[in-house]
């Protein structure tokens, strides 16, 4: 990953970071396939985990519109609308939470390759976005399949 991001011009703390960022993920995977107690558990901590990583990434738009000194309703609502999603997913609970979930973290990535596209976001973004989004979808989807 970290040869990979180094060709990207990914910063290092960005691709640490966000690599670091997936352990929650696999770990709510993992657990999910449990059929007990920690099994629901880790199905509750994964929605819950999403959600606030989802919110997490809308609020990178809020930042890139502040920065832009452009005031827009698409991008501040693009940085709102994520978070709305993430909590509306807790109240729909697995699975369809983690459905939810997966189709938002995939339509936000699409929303930041066209933020890079319009020069609104720096160039290595969806370098950096592309493997993190596959793992945090797929990672919903095992979850979602043993839900």
């Amino acid at each position: 990953m970290f040869a990979y991001a180094r060709r990207a011009g990914i910063p290092e703390p960005a691709a640490l970071l966000g690599a670091a960022g997936l352990l929650p993920f696999l770990a709510g995977a993992l657990g999910a396939w449990d059929t007990g107690a920690l099994g629901a558990w880790a199905r509750g901590a994964l929605l819950a985990y999403g959600a606030v990583i989802l919110s997490f990434l809308g609020g990178v738009h809020w930042g890139l519109a502040m920065a832009a000194g452009r005031p827009s309703w698409l991008r501040y609502a693009a940085s709102t609308v994520p978070a709305l999603l993430g909590w509306l997913s807790l109240l729909l609970s697995a699975p369809l939470g983690f459905v939810l979930l997966a189709a938002s973290f995939a339509a936000l990535l699409a929303f930041d390759r066209a933020a890079v596209r319009a020069g609104e976001a720096p160039a290595w973004y969806p370098a950096l976005r592309w493997p993190l989004t596959l793992v945090v979808v797929l990672s919903l989807l095992l979850a979602l399949i043993a839900a």
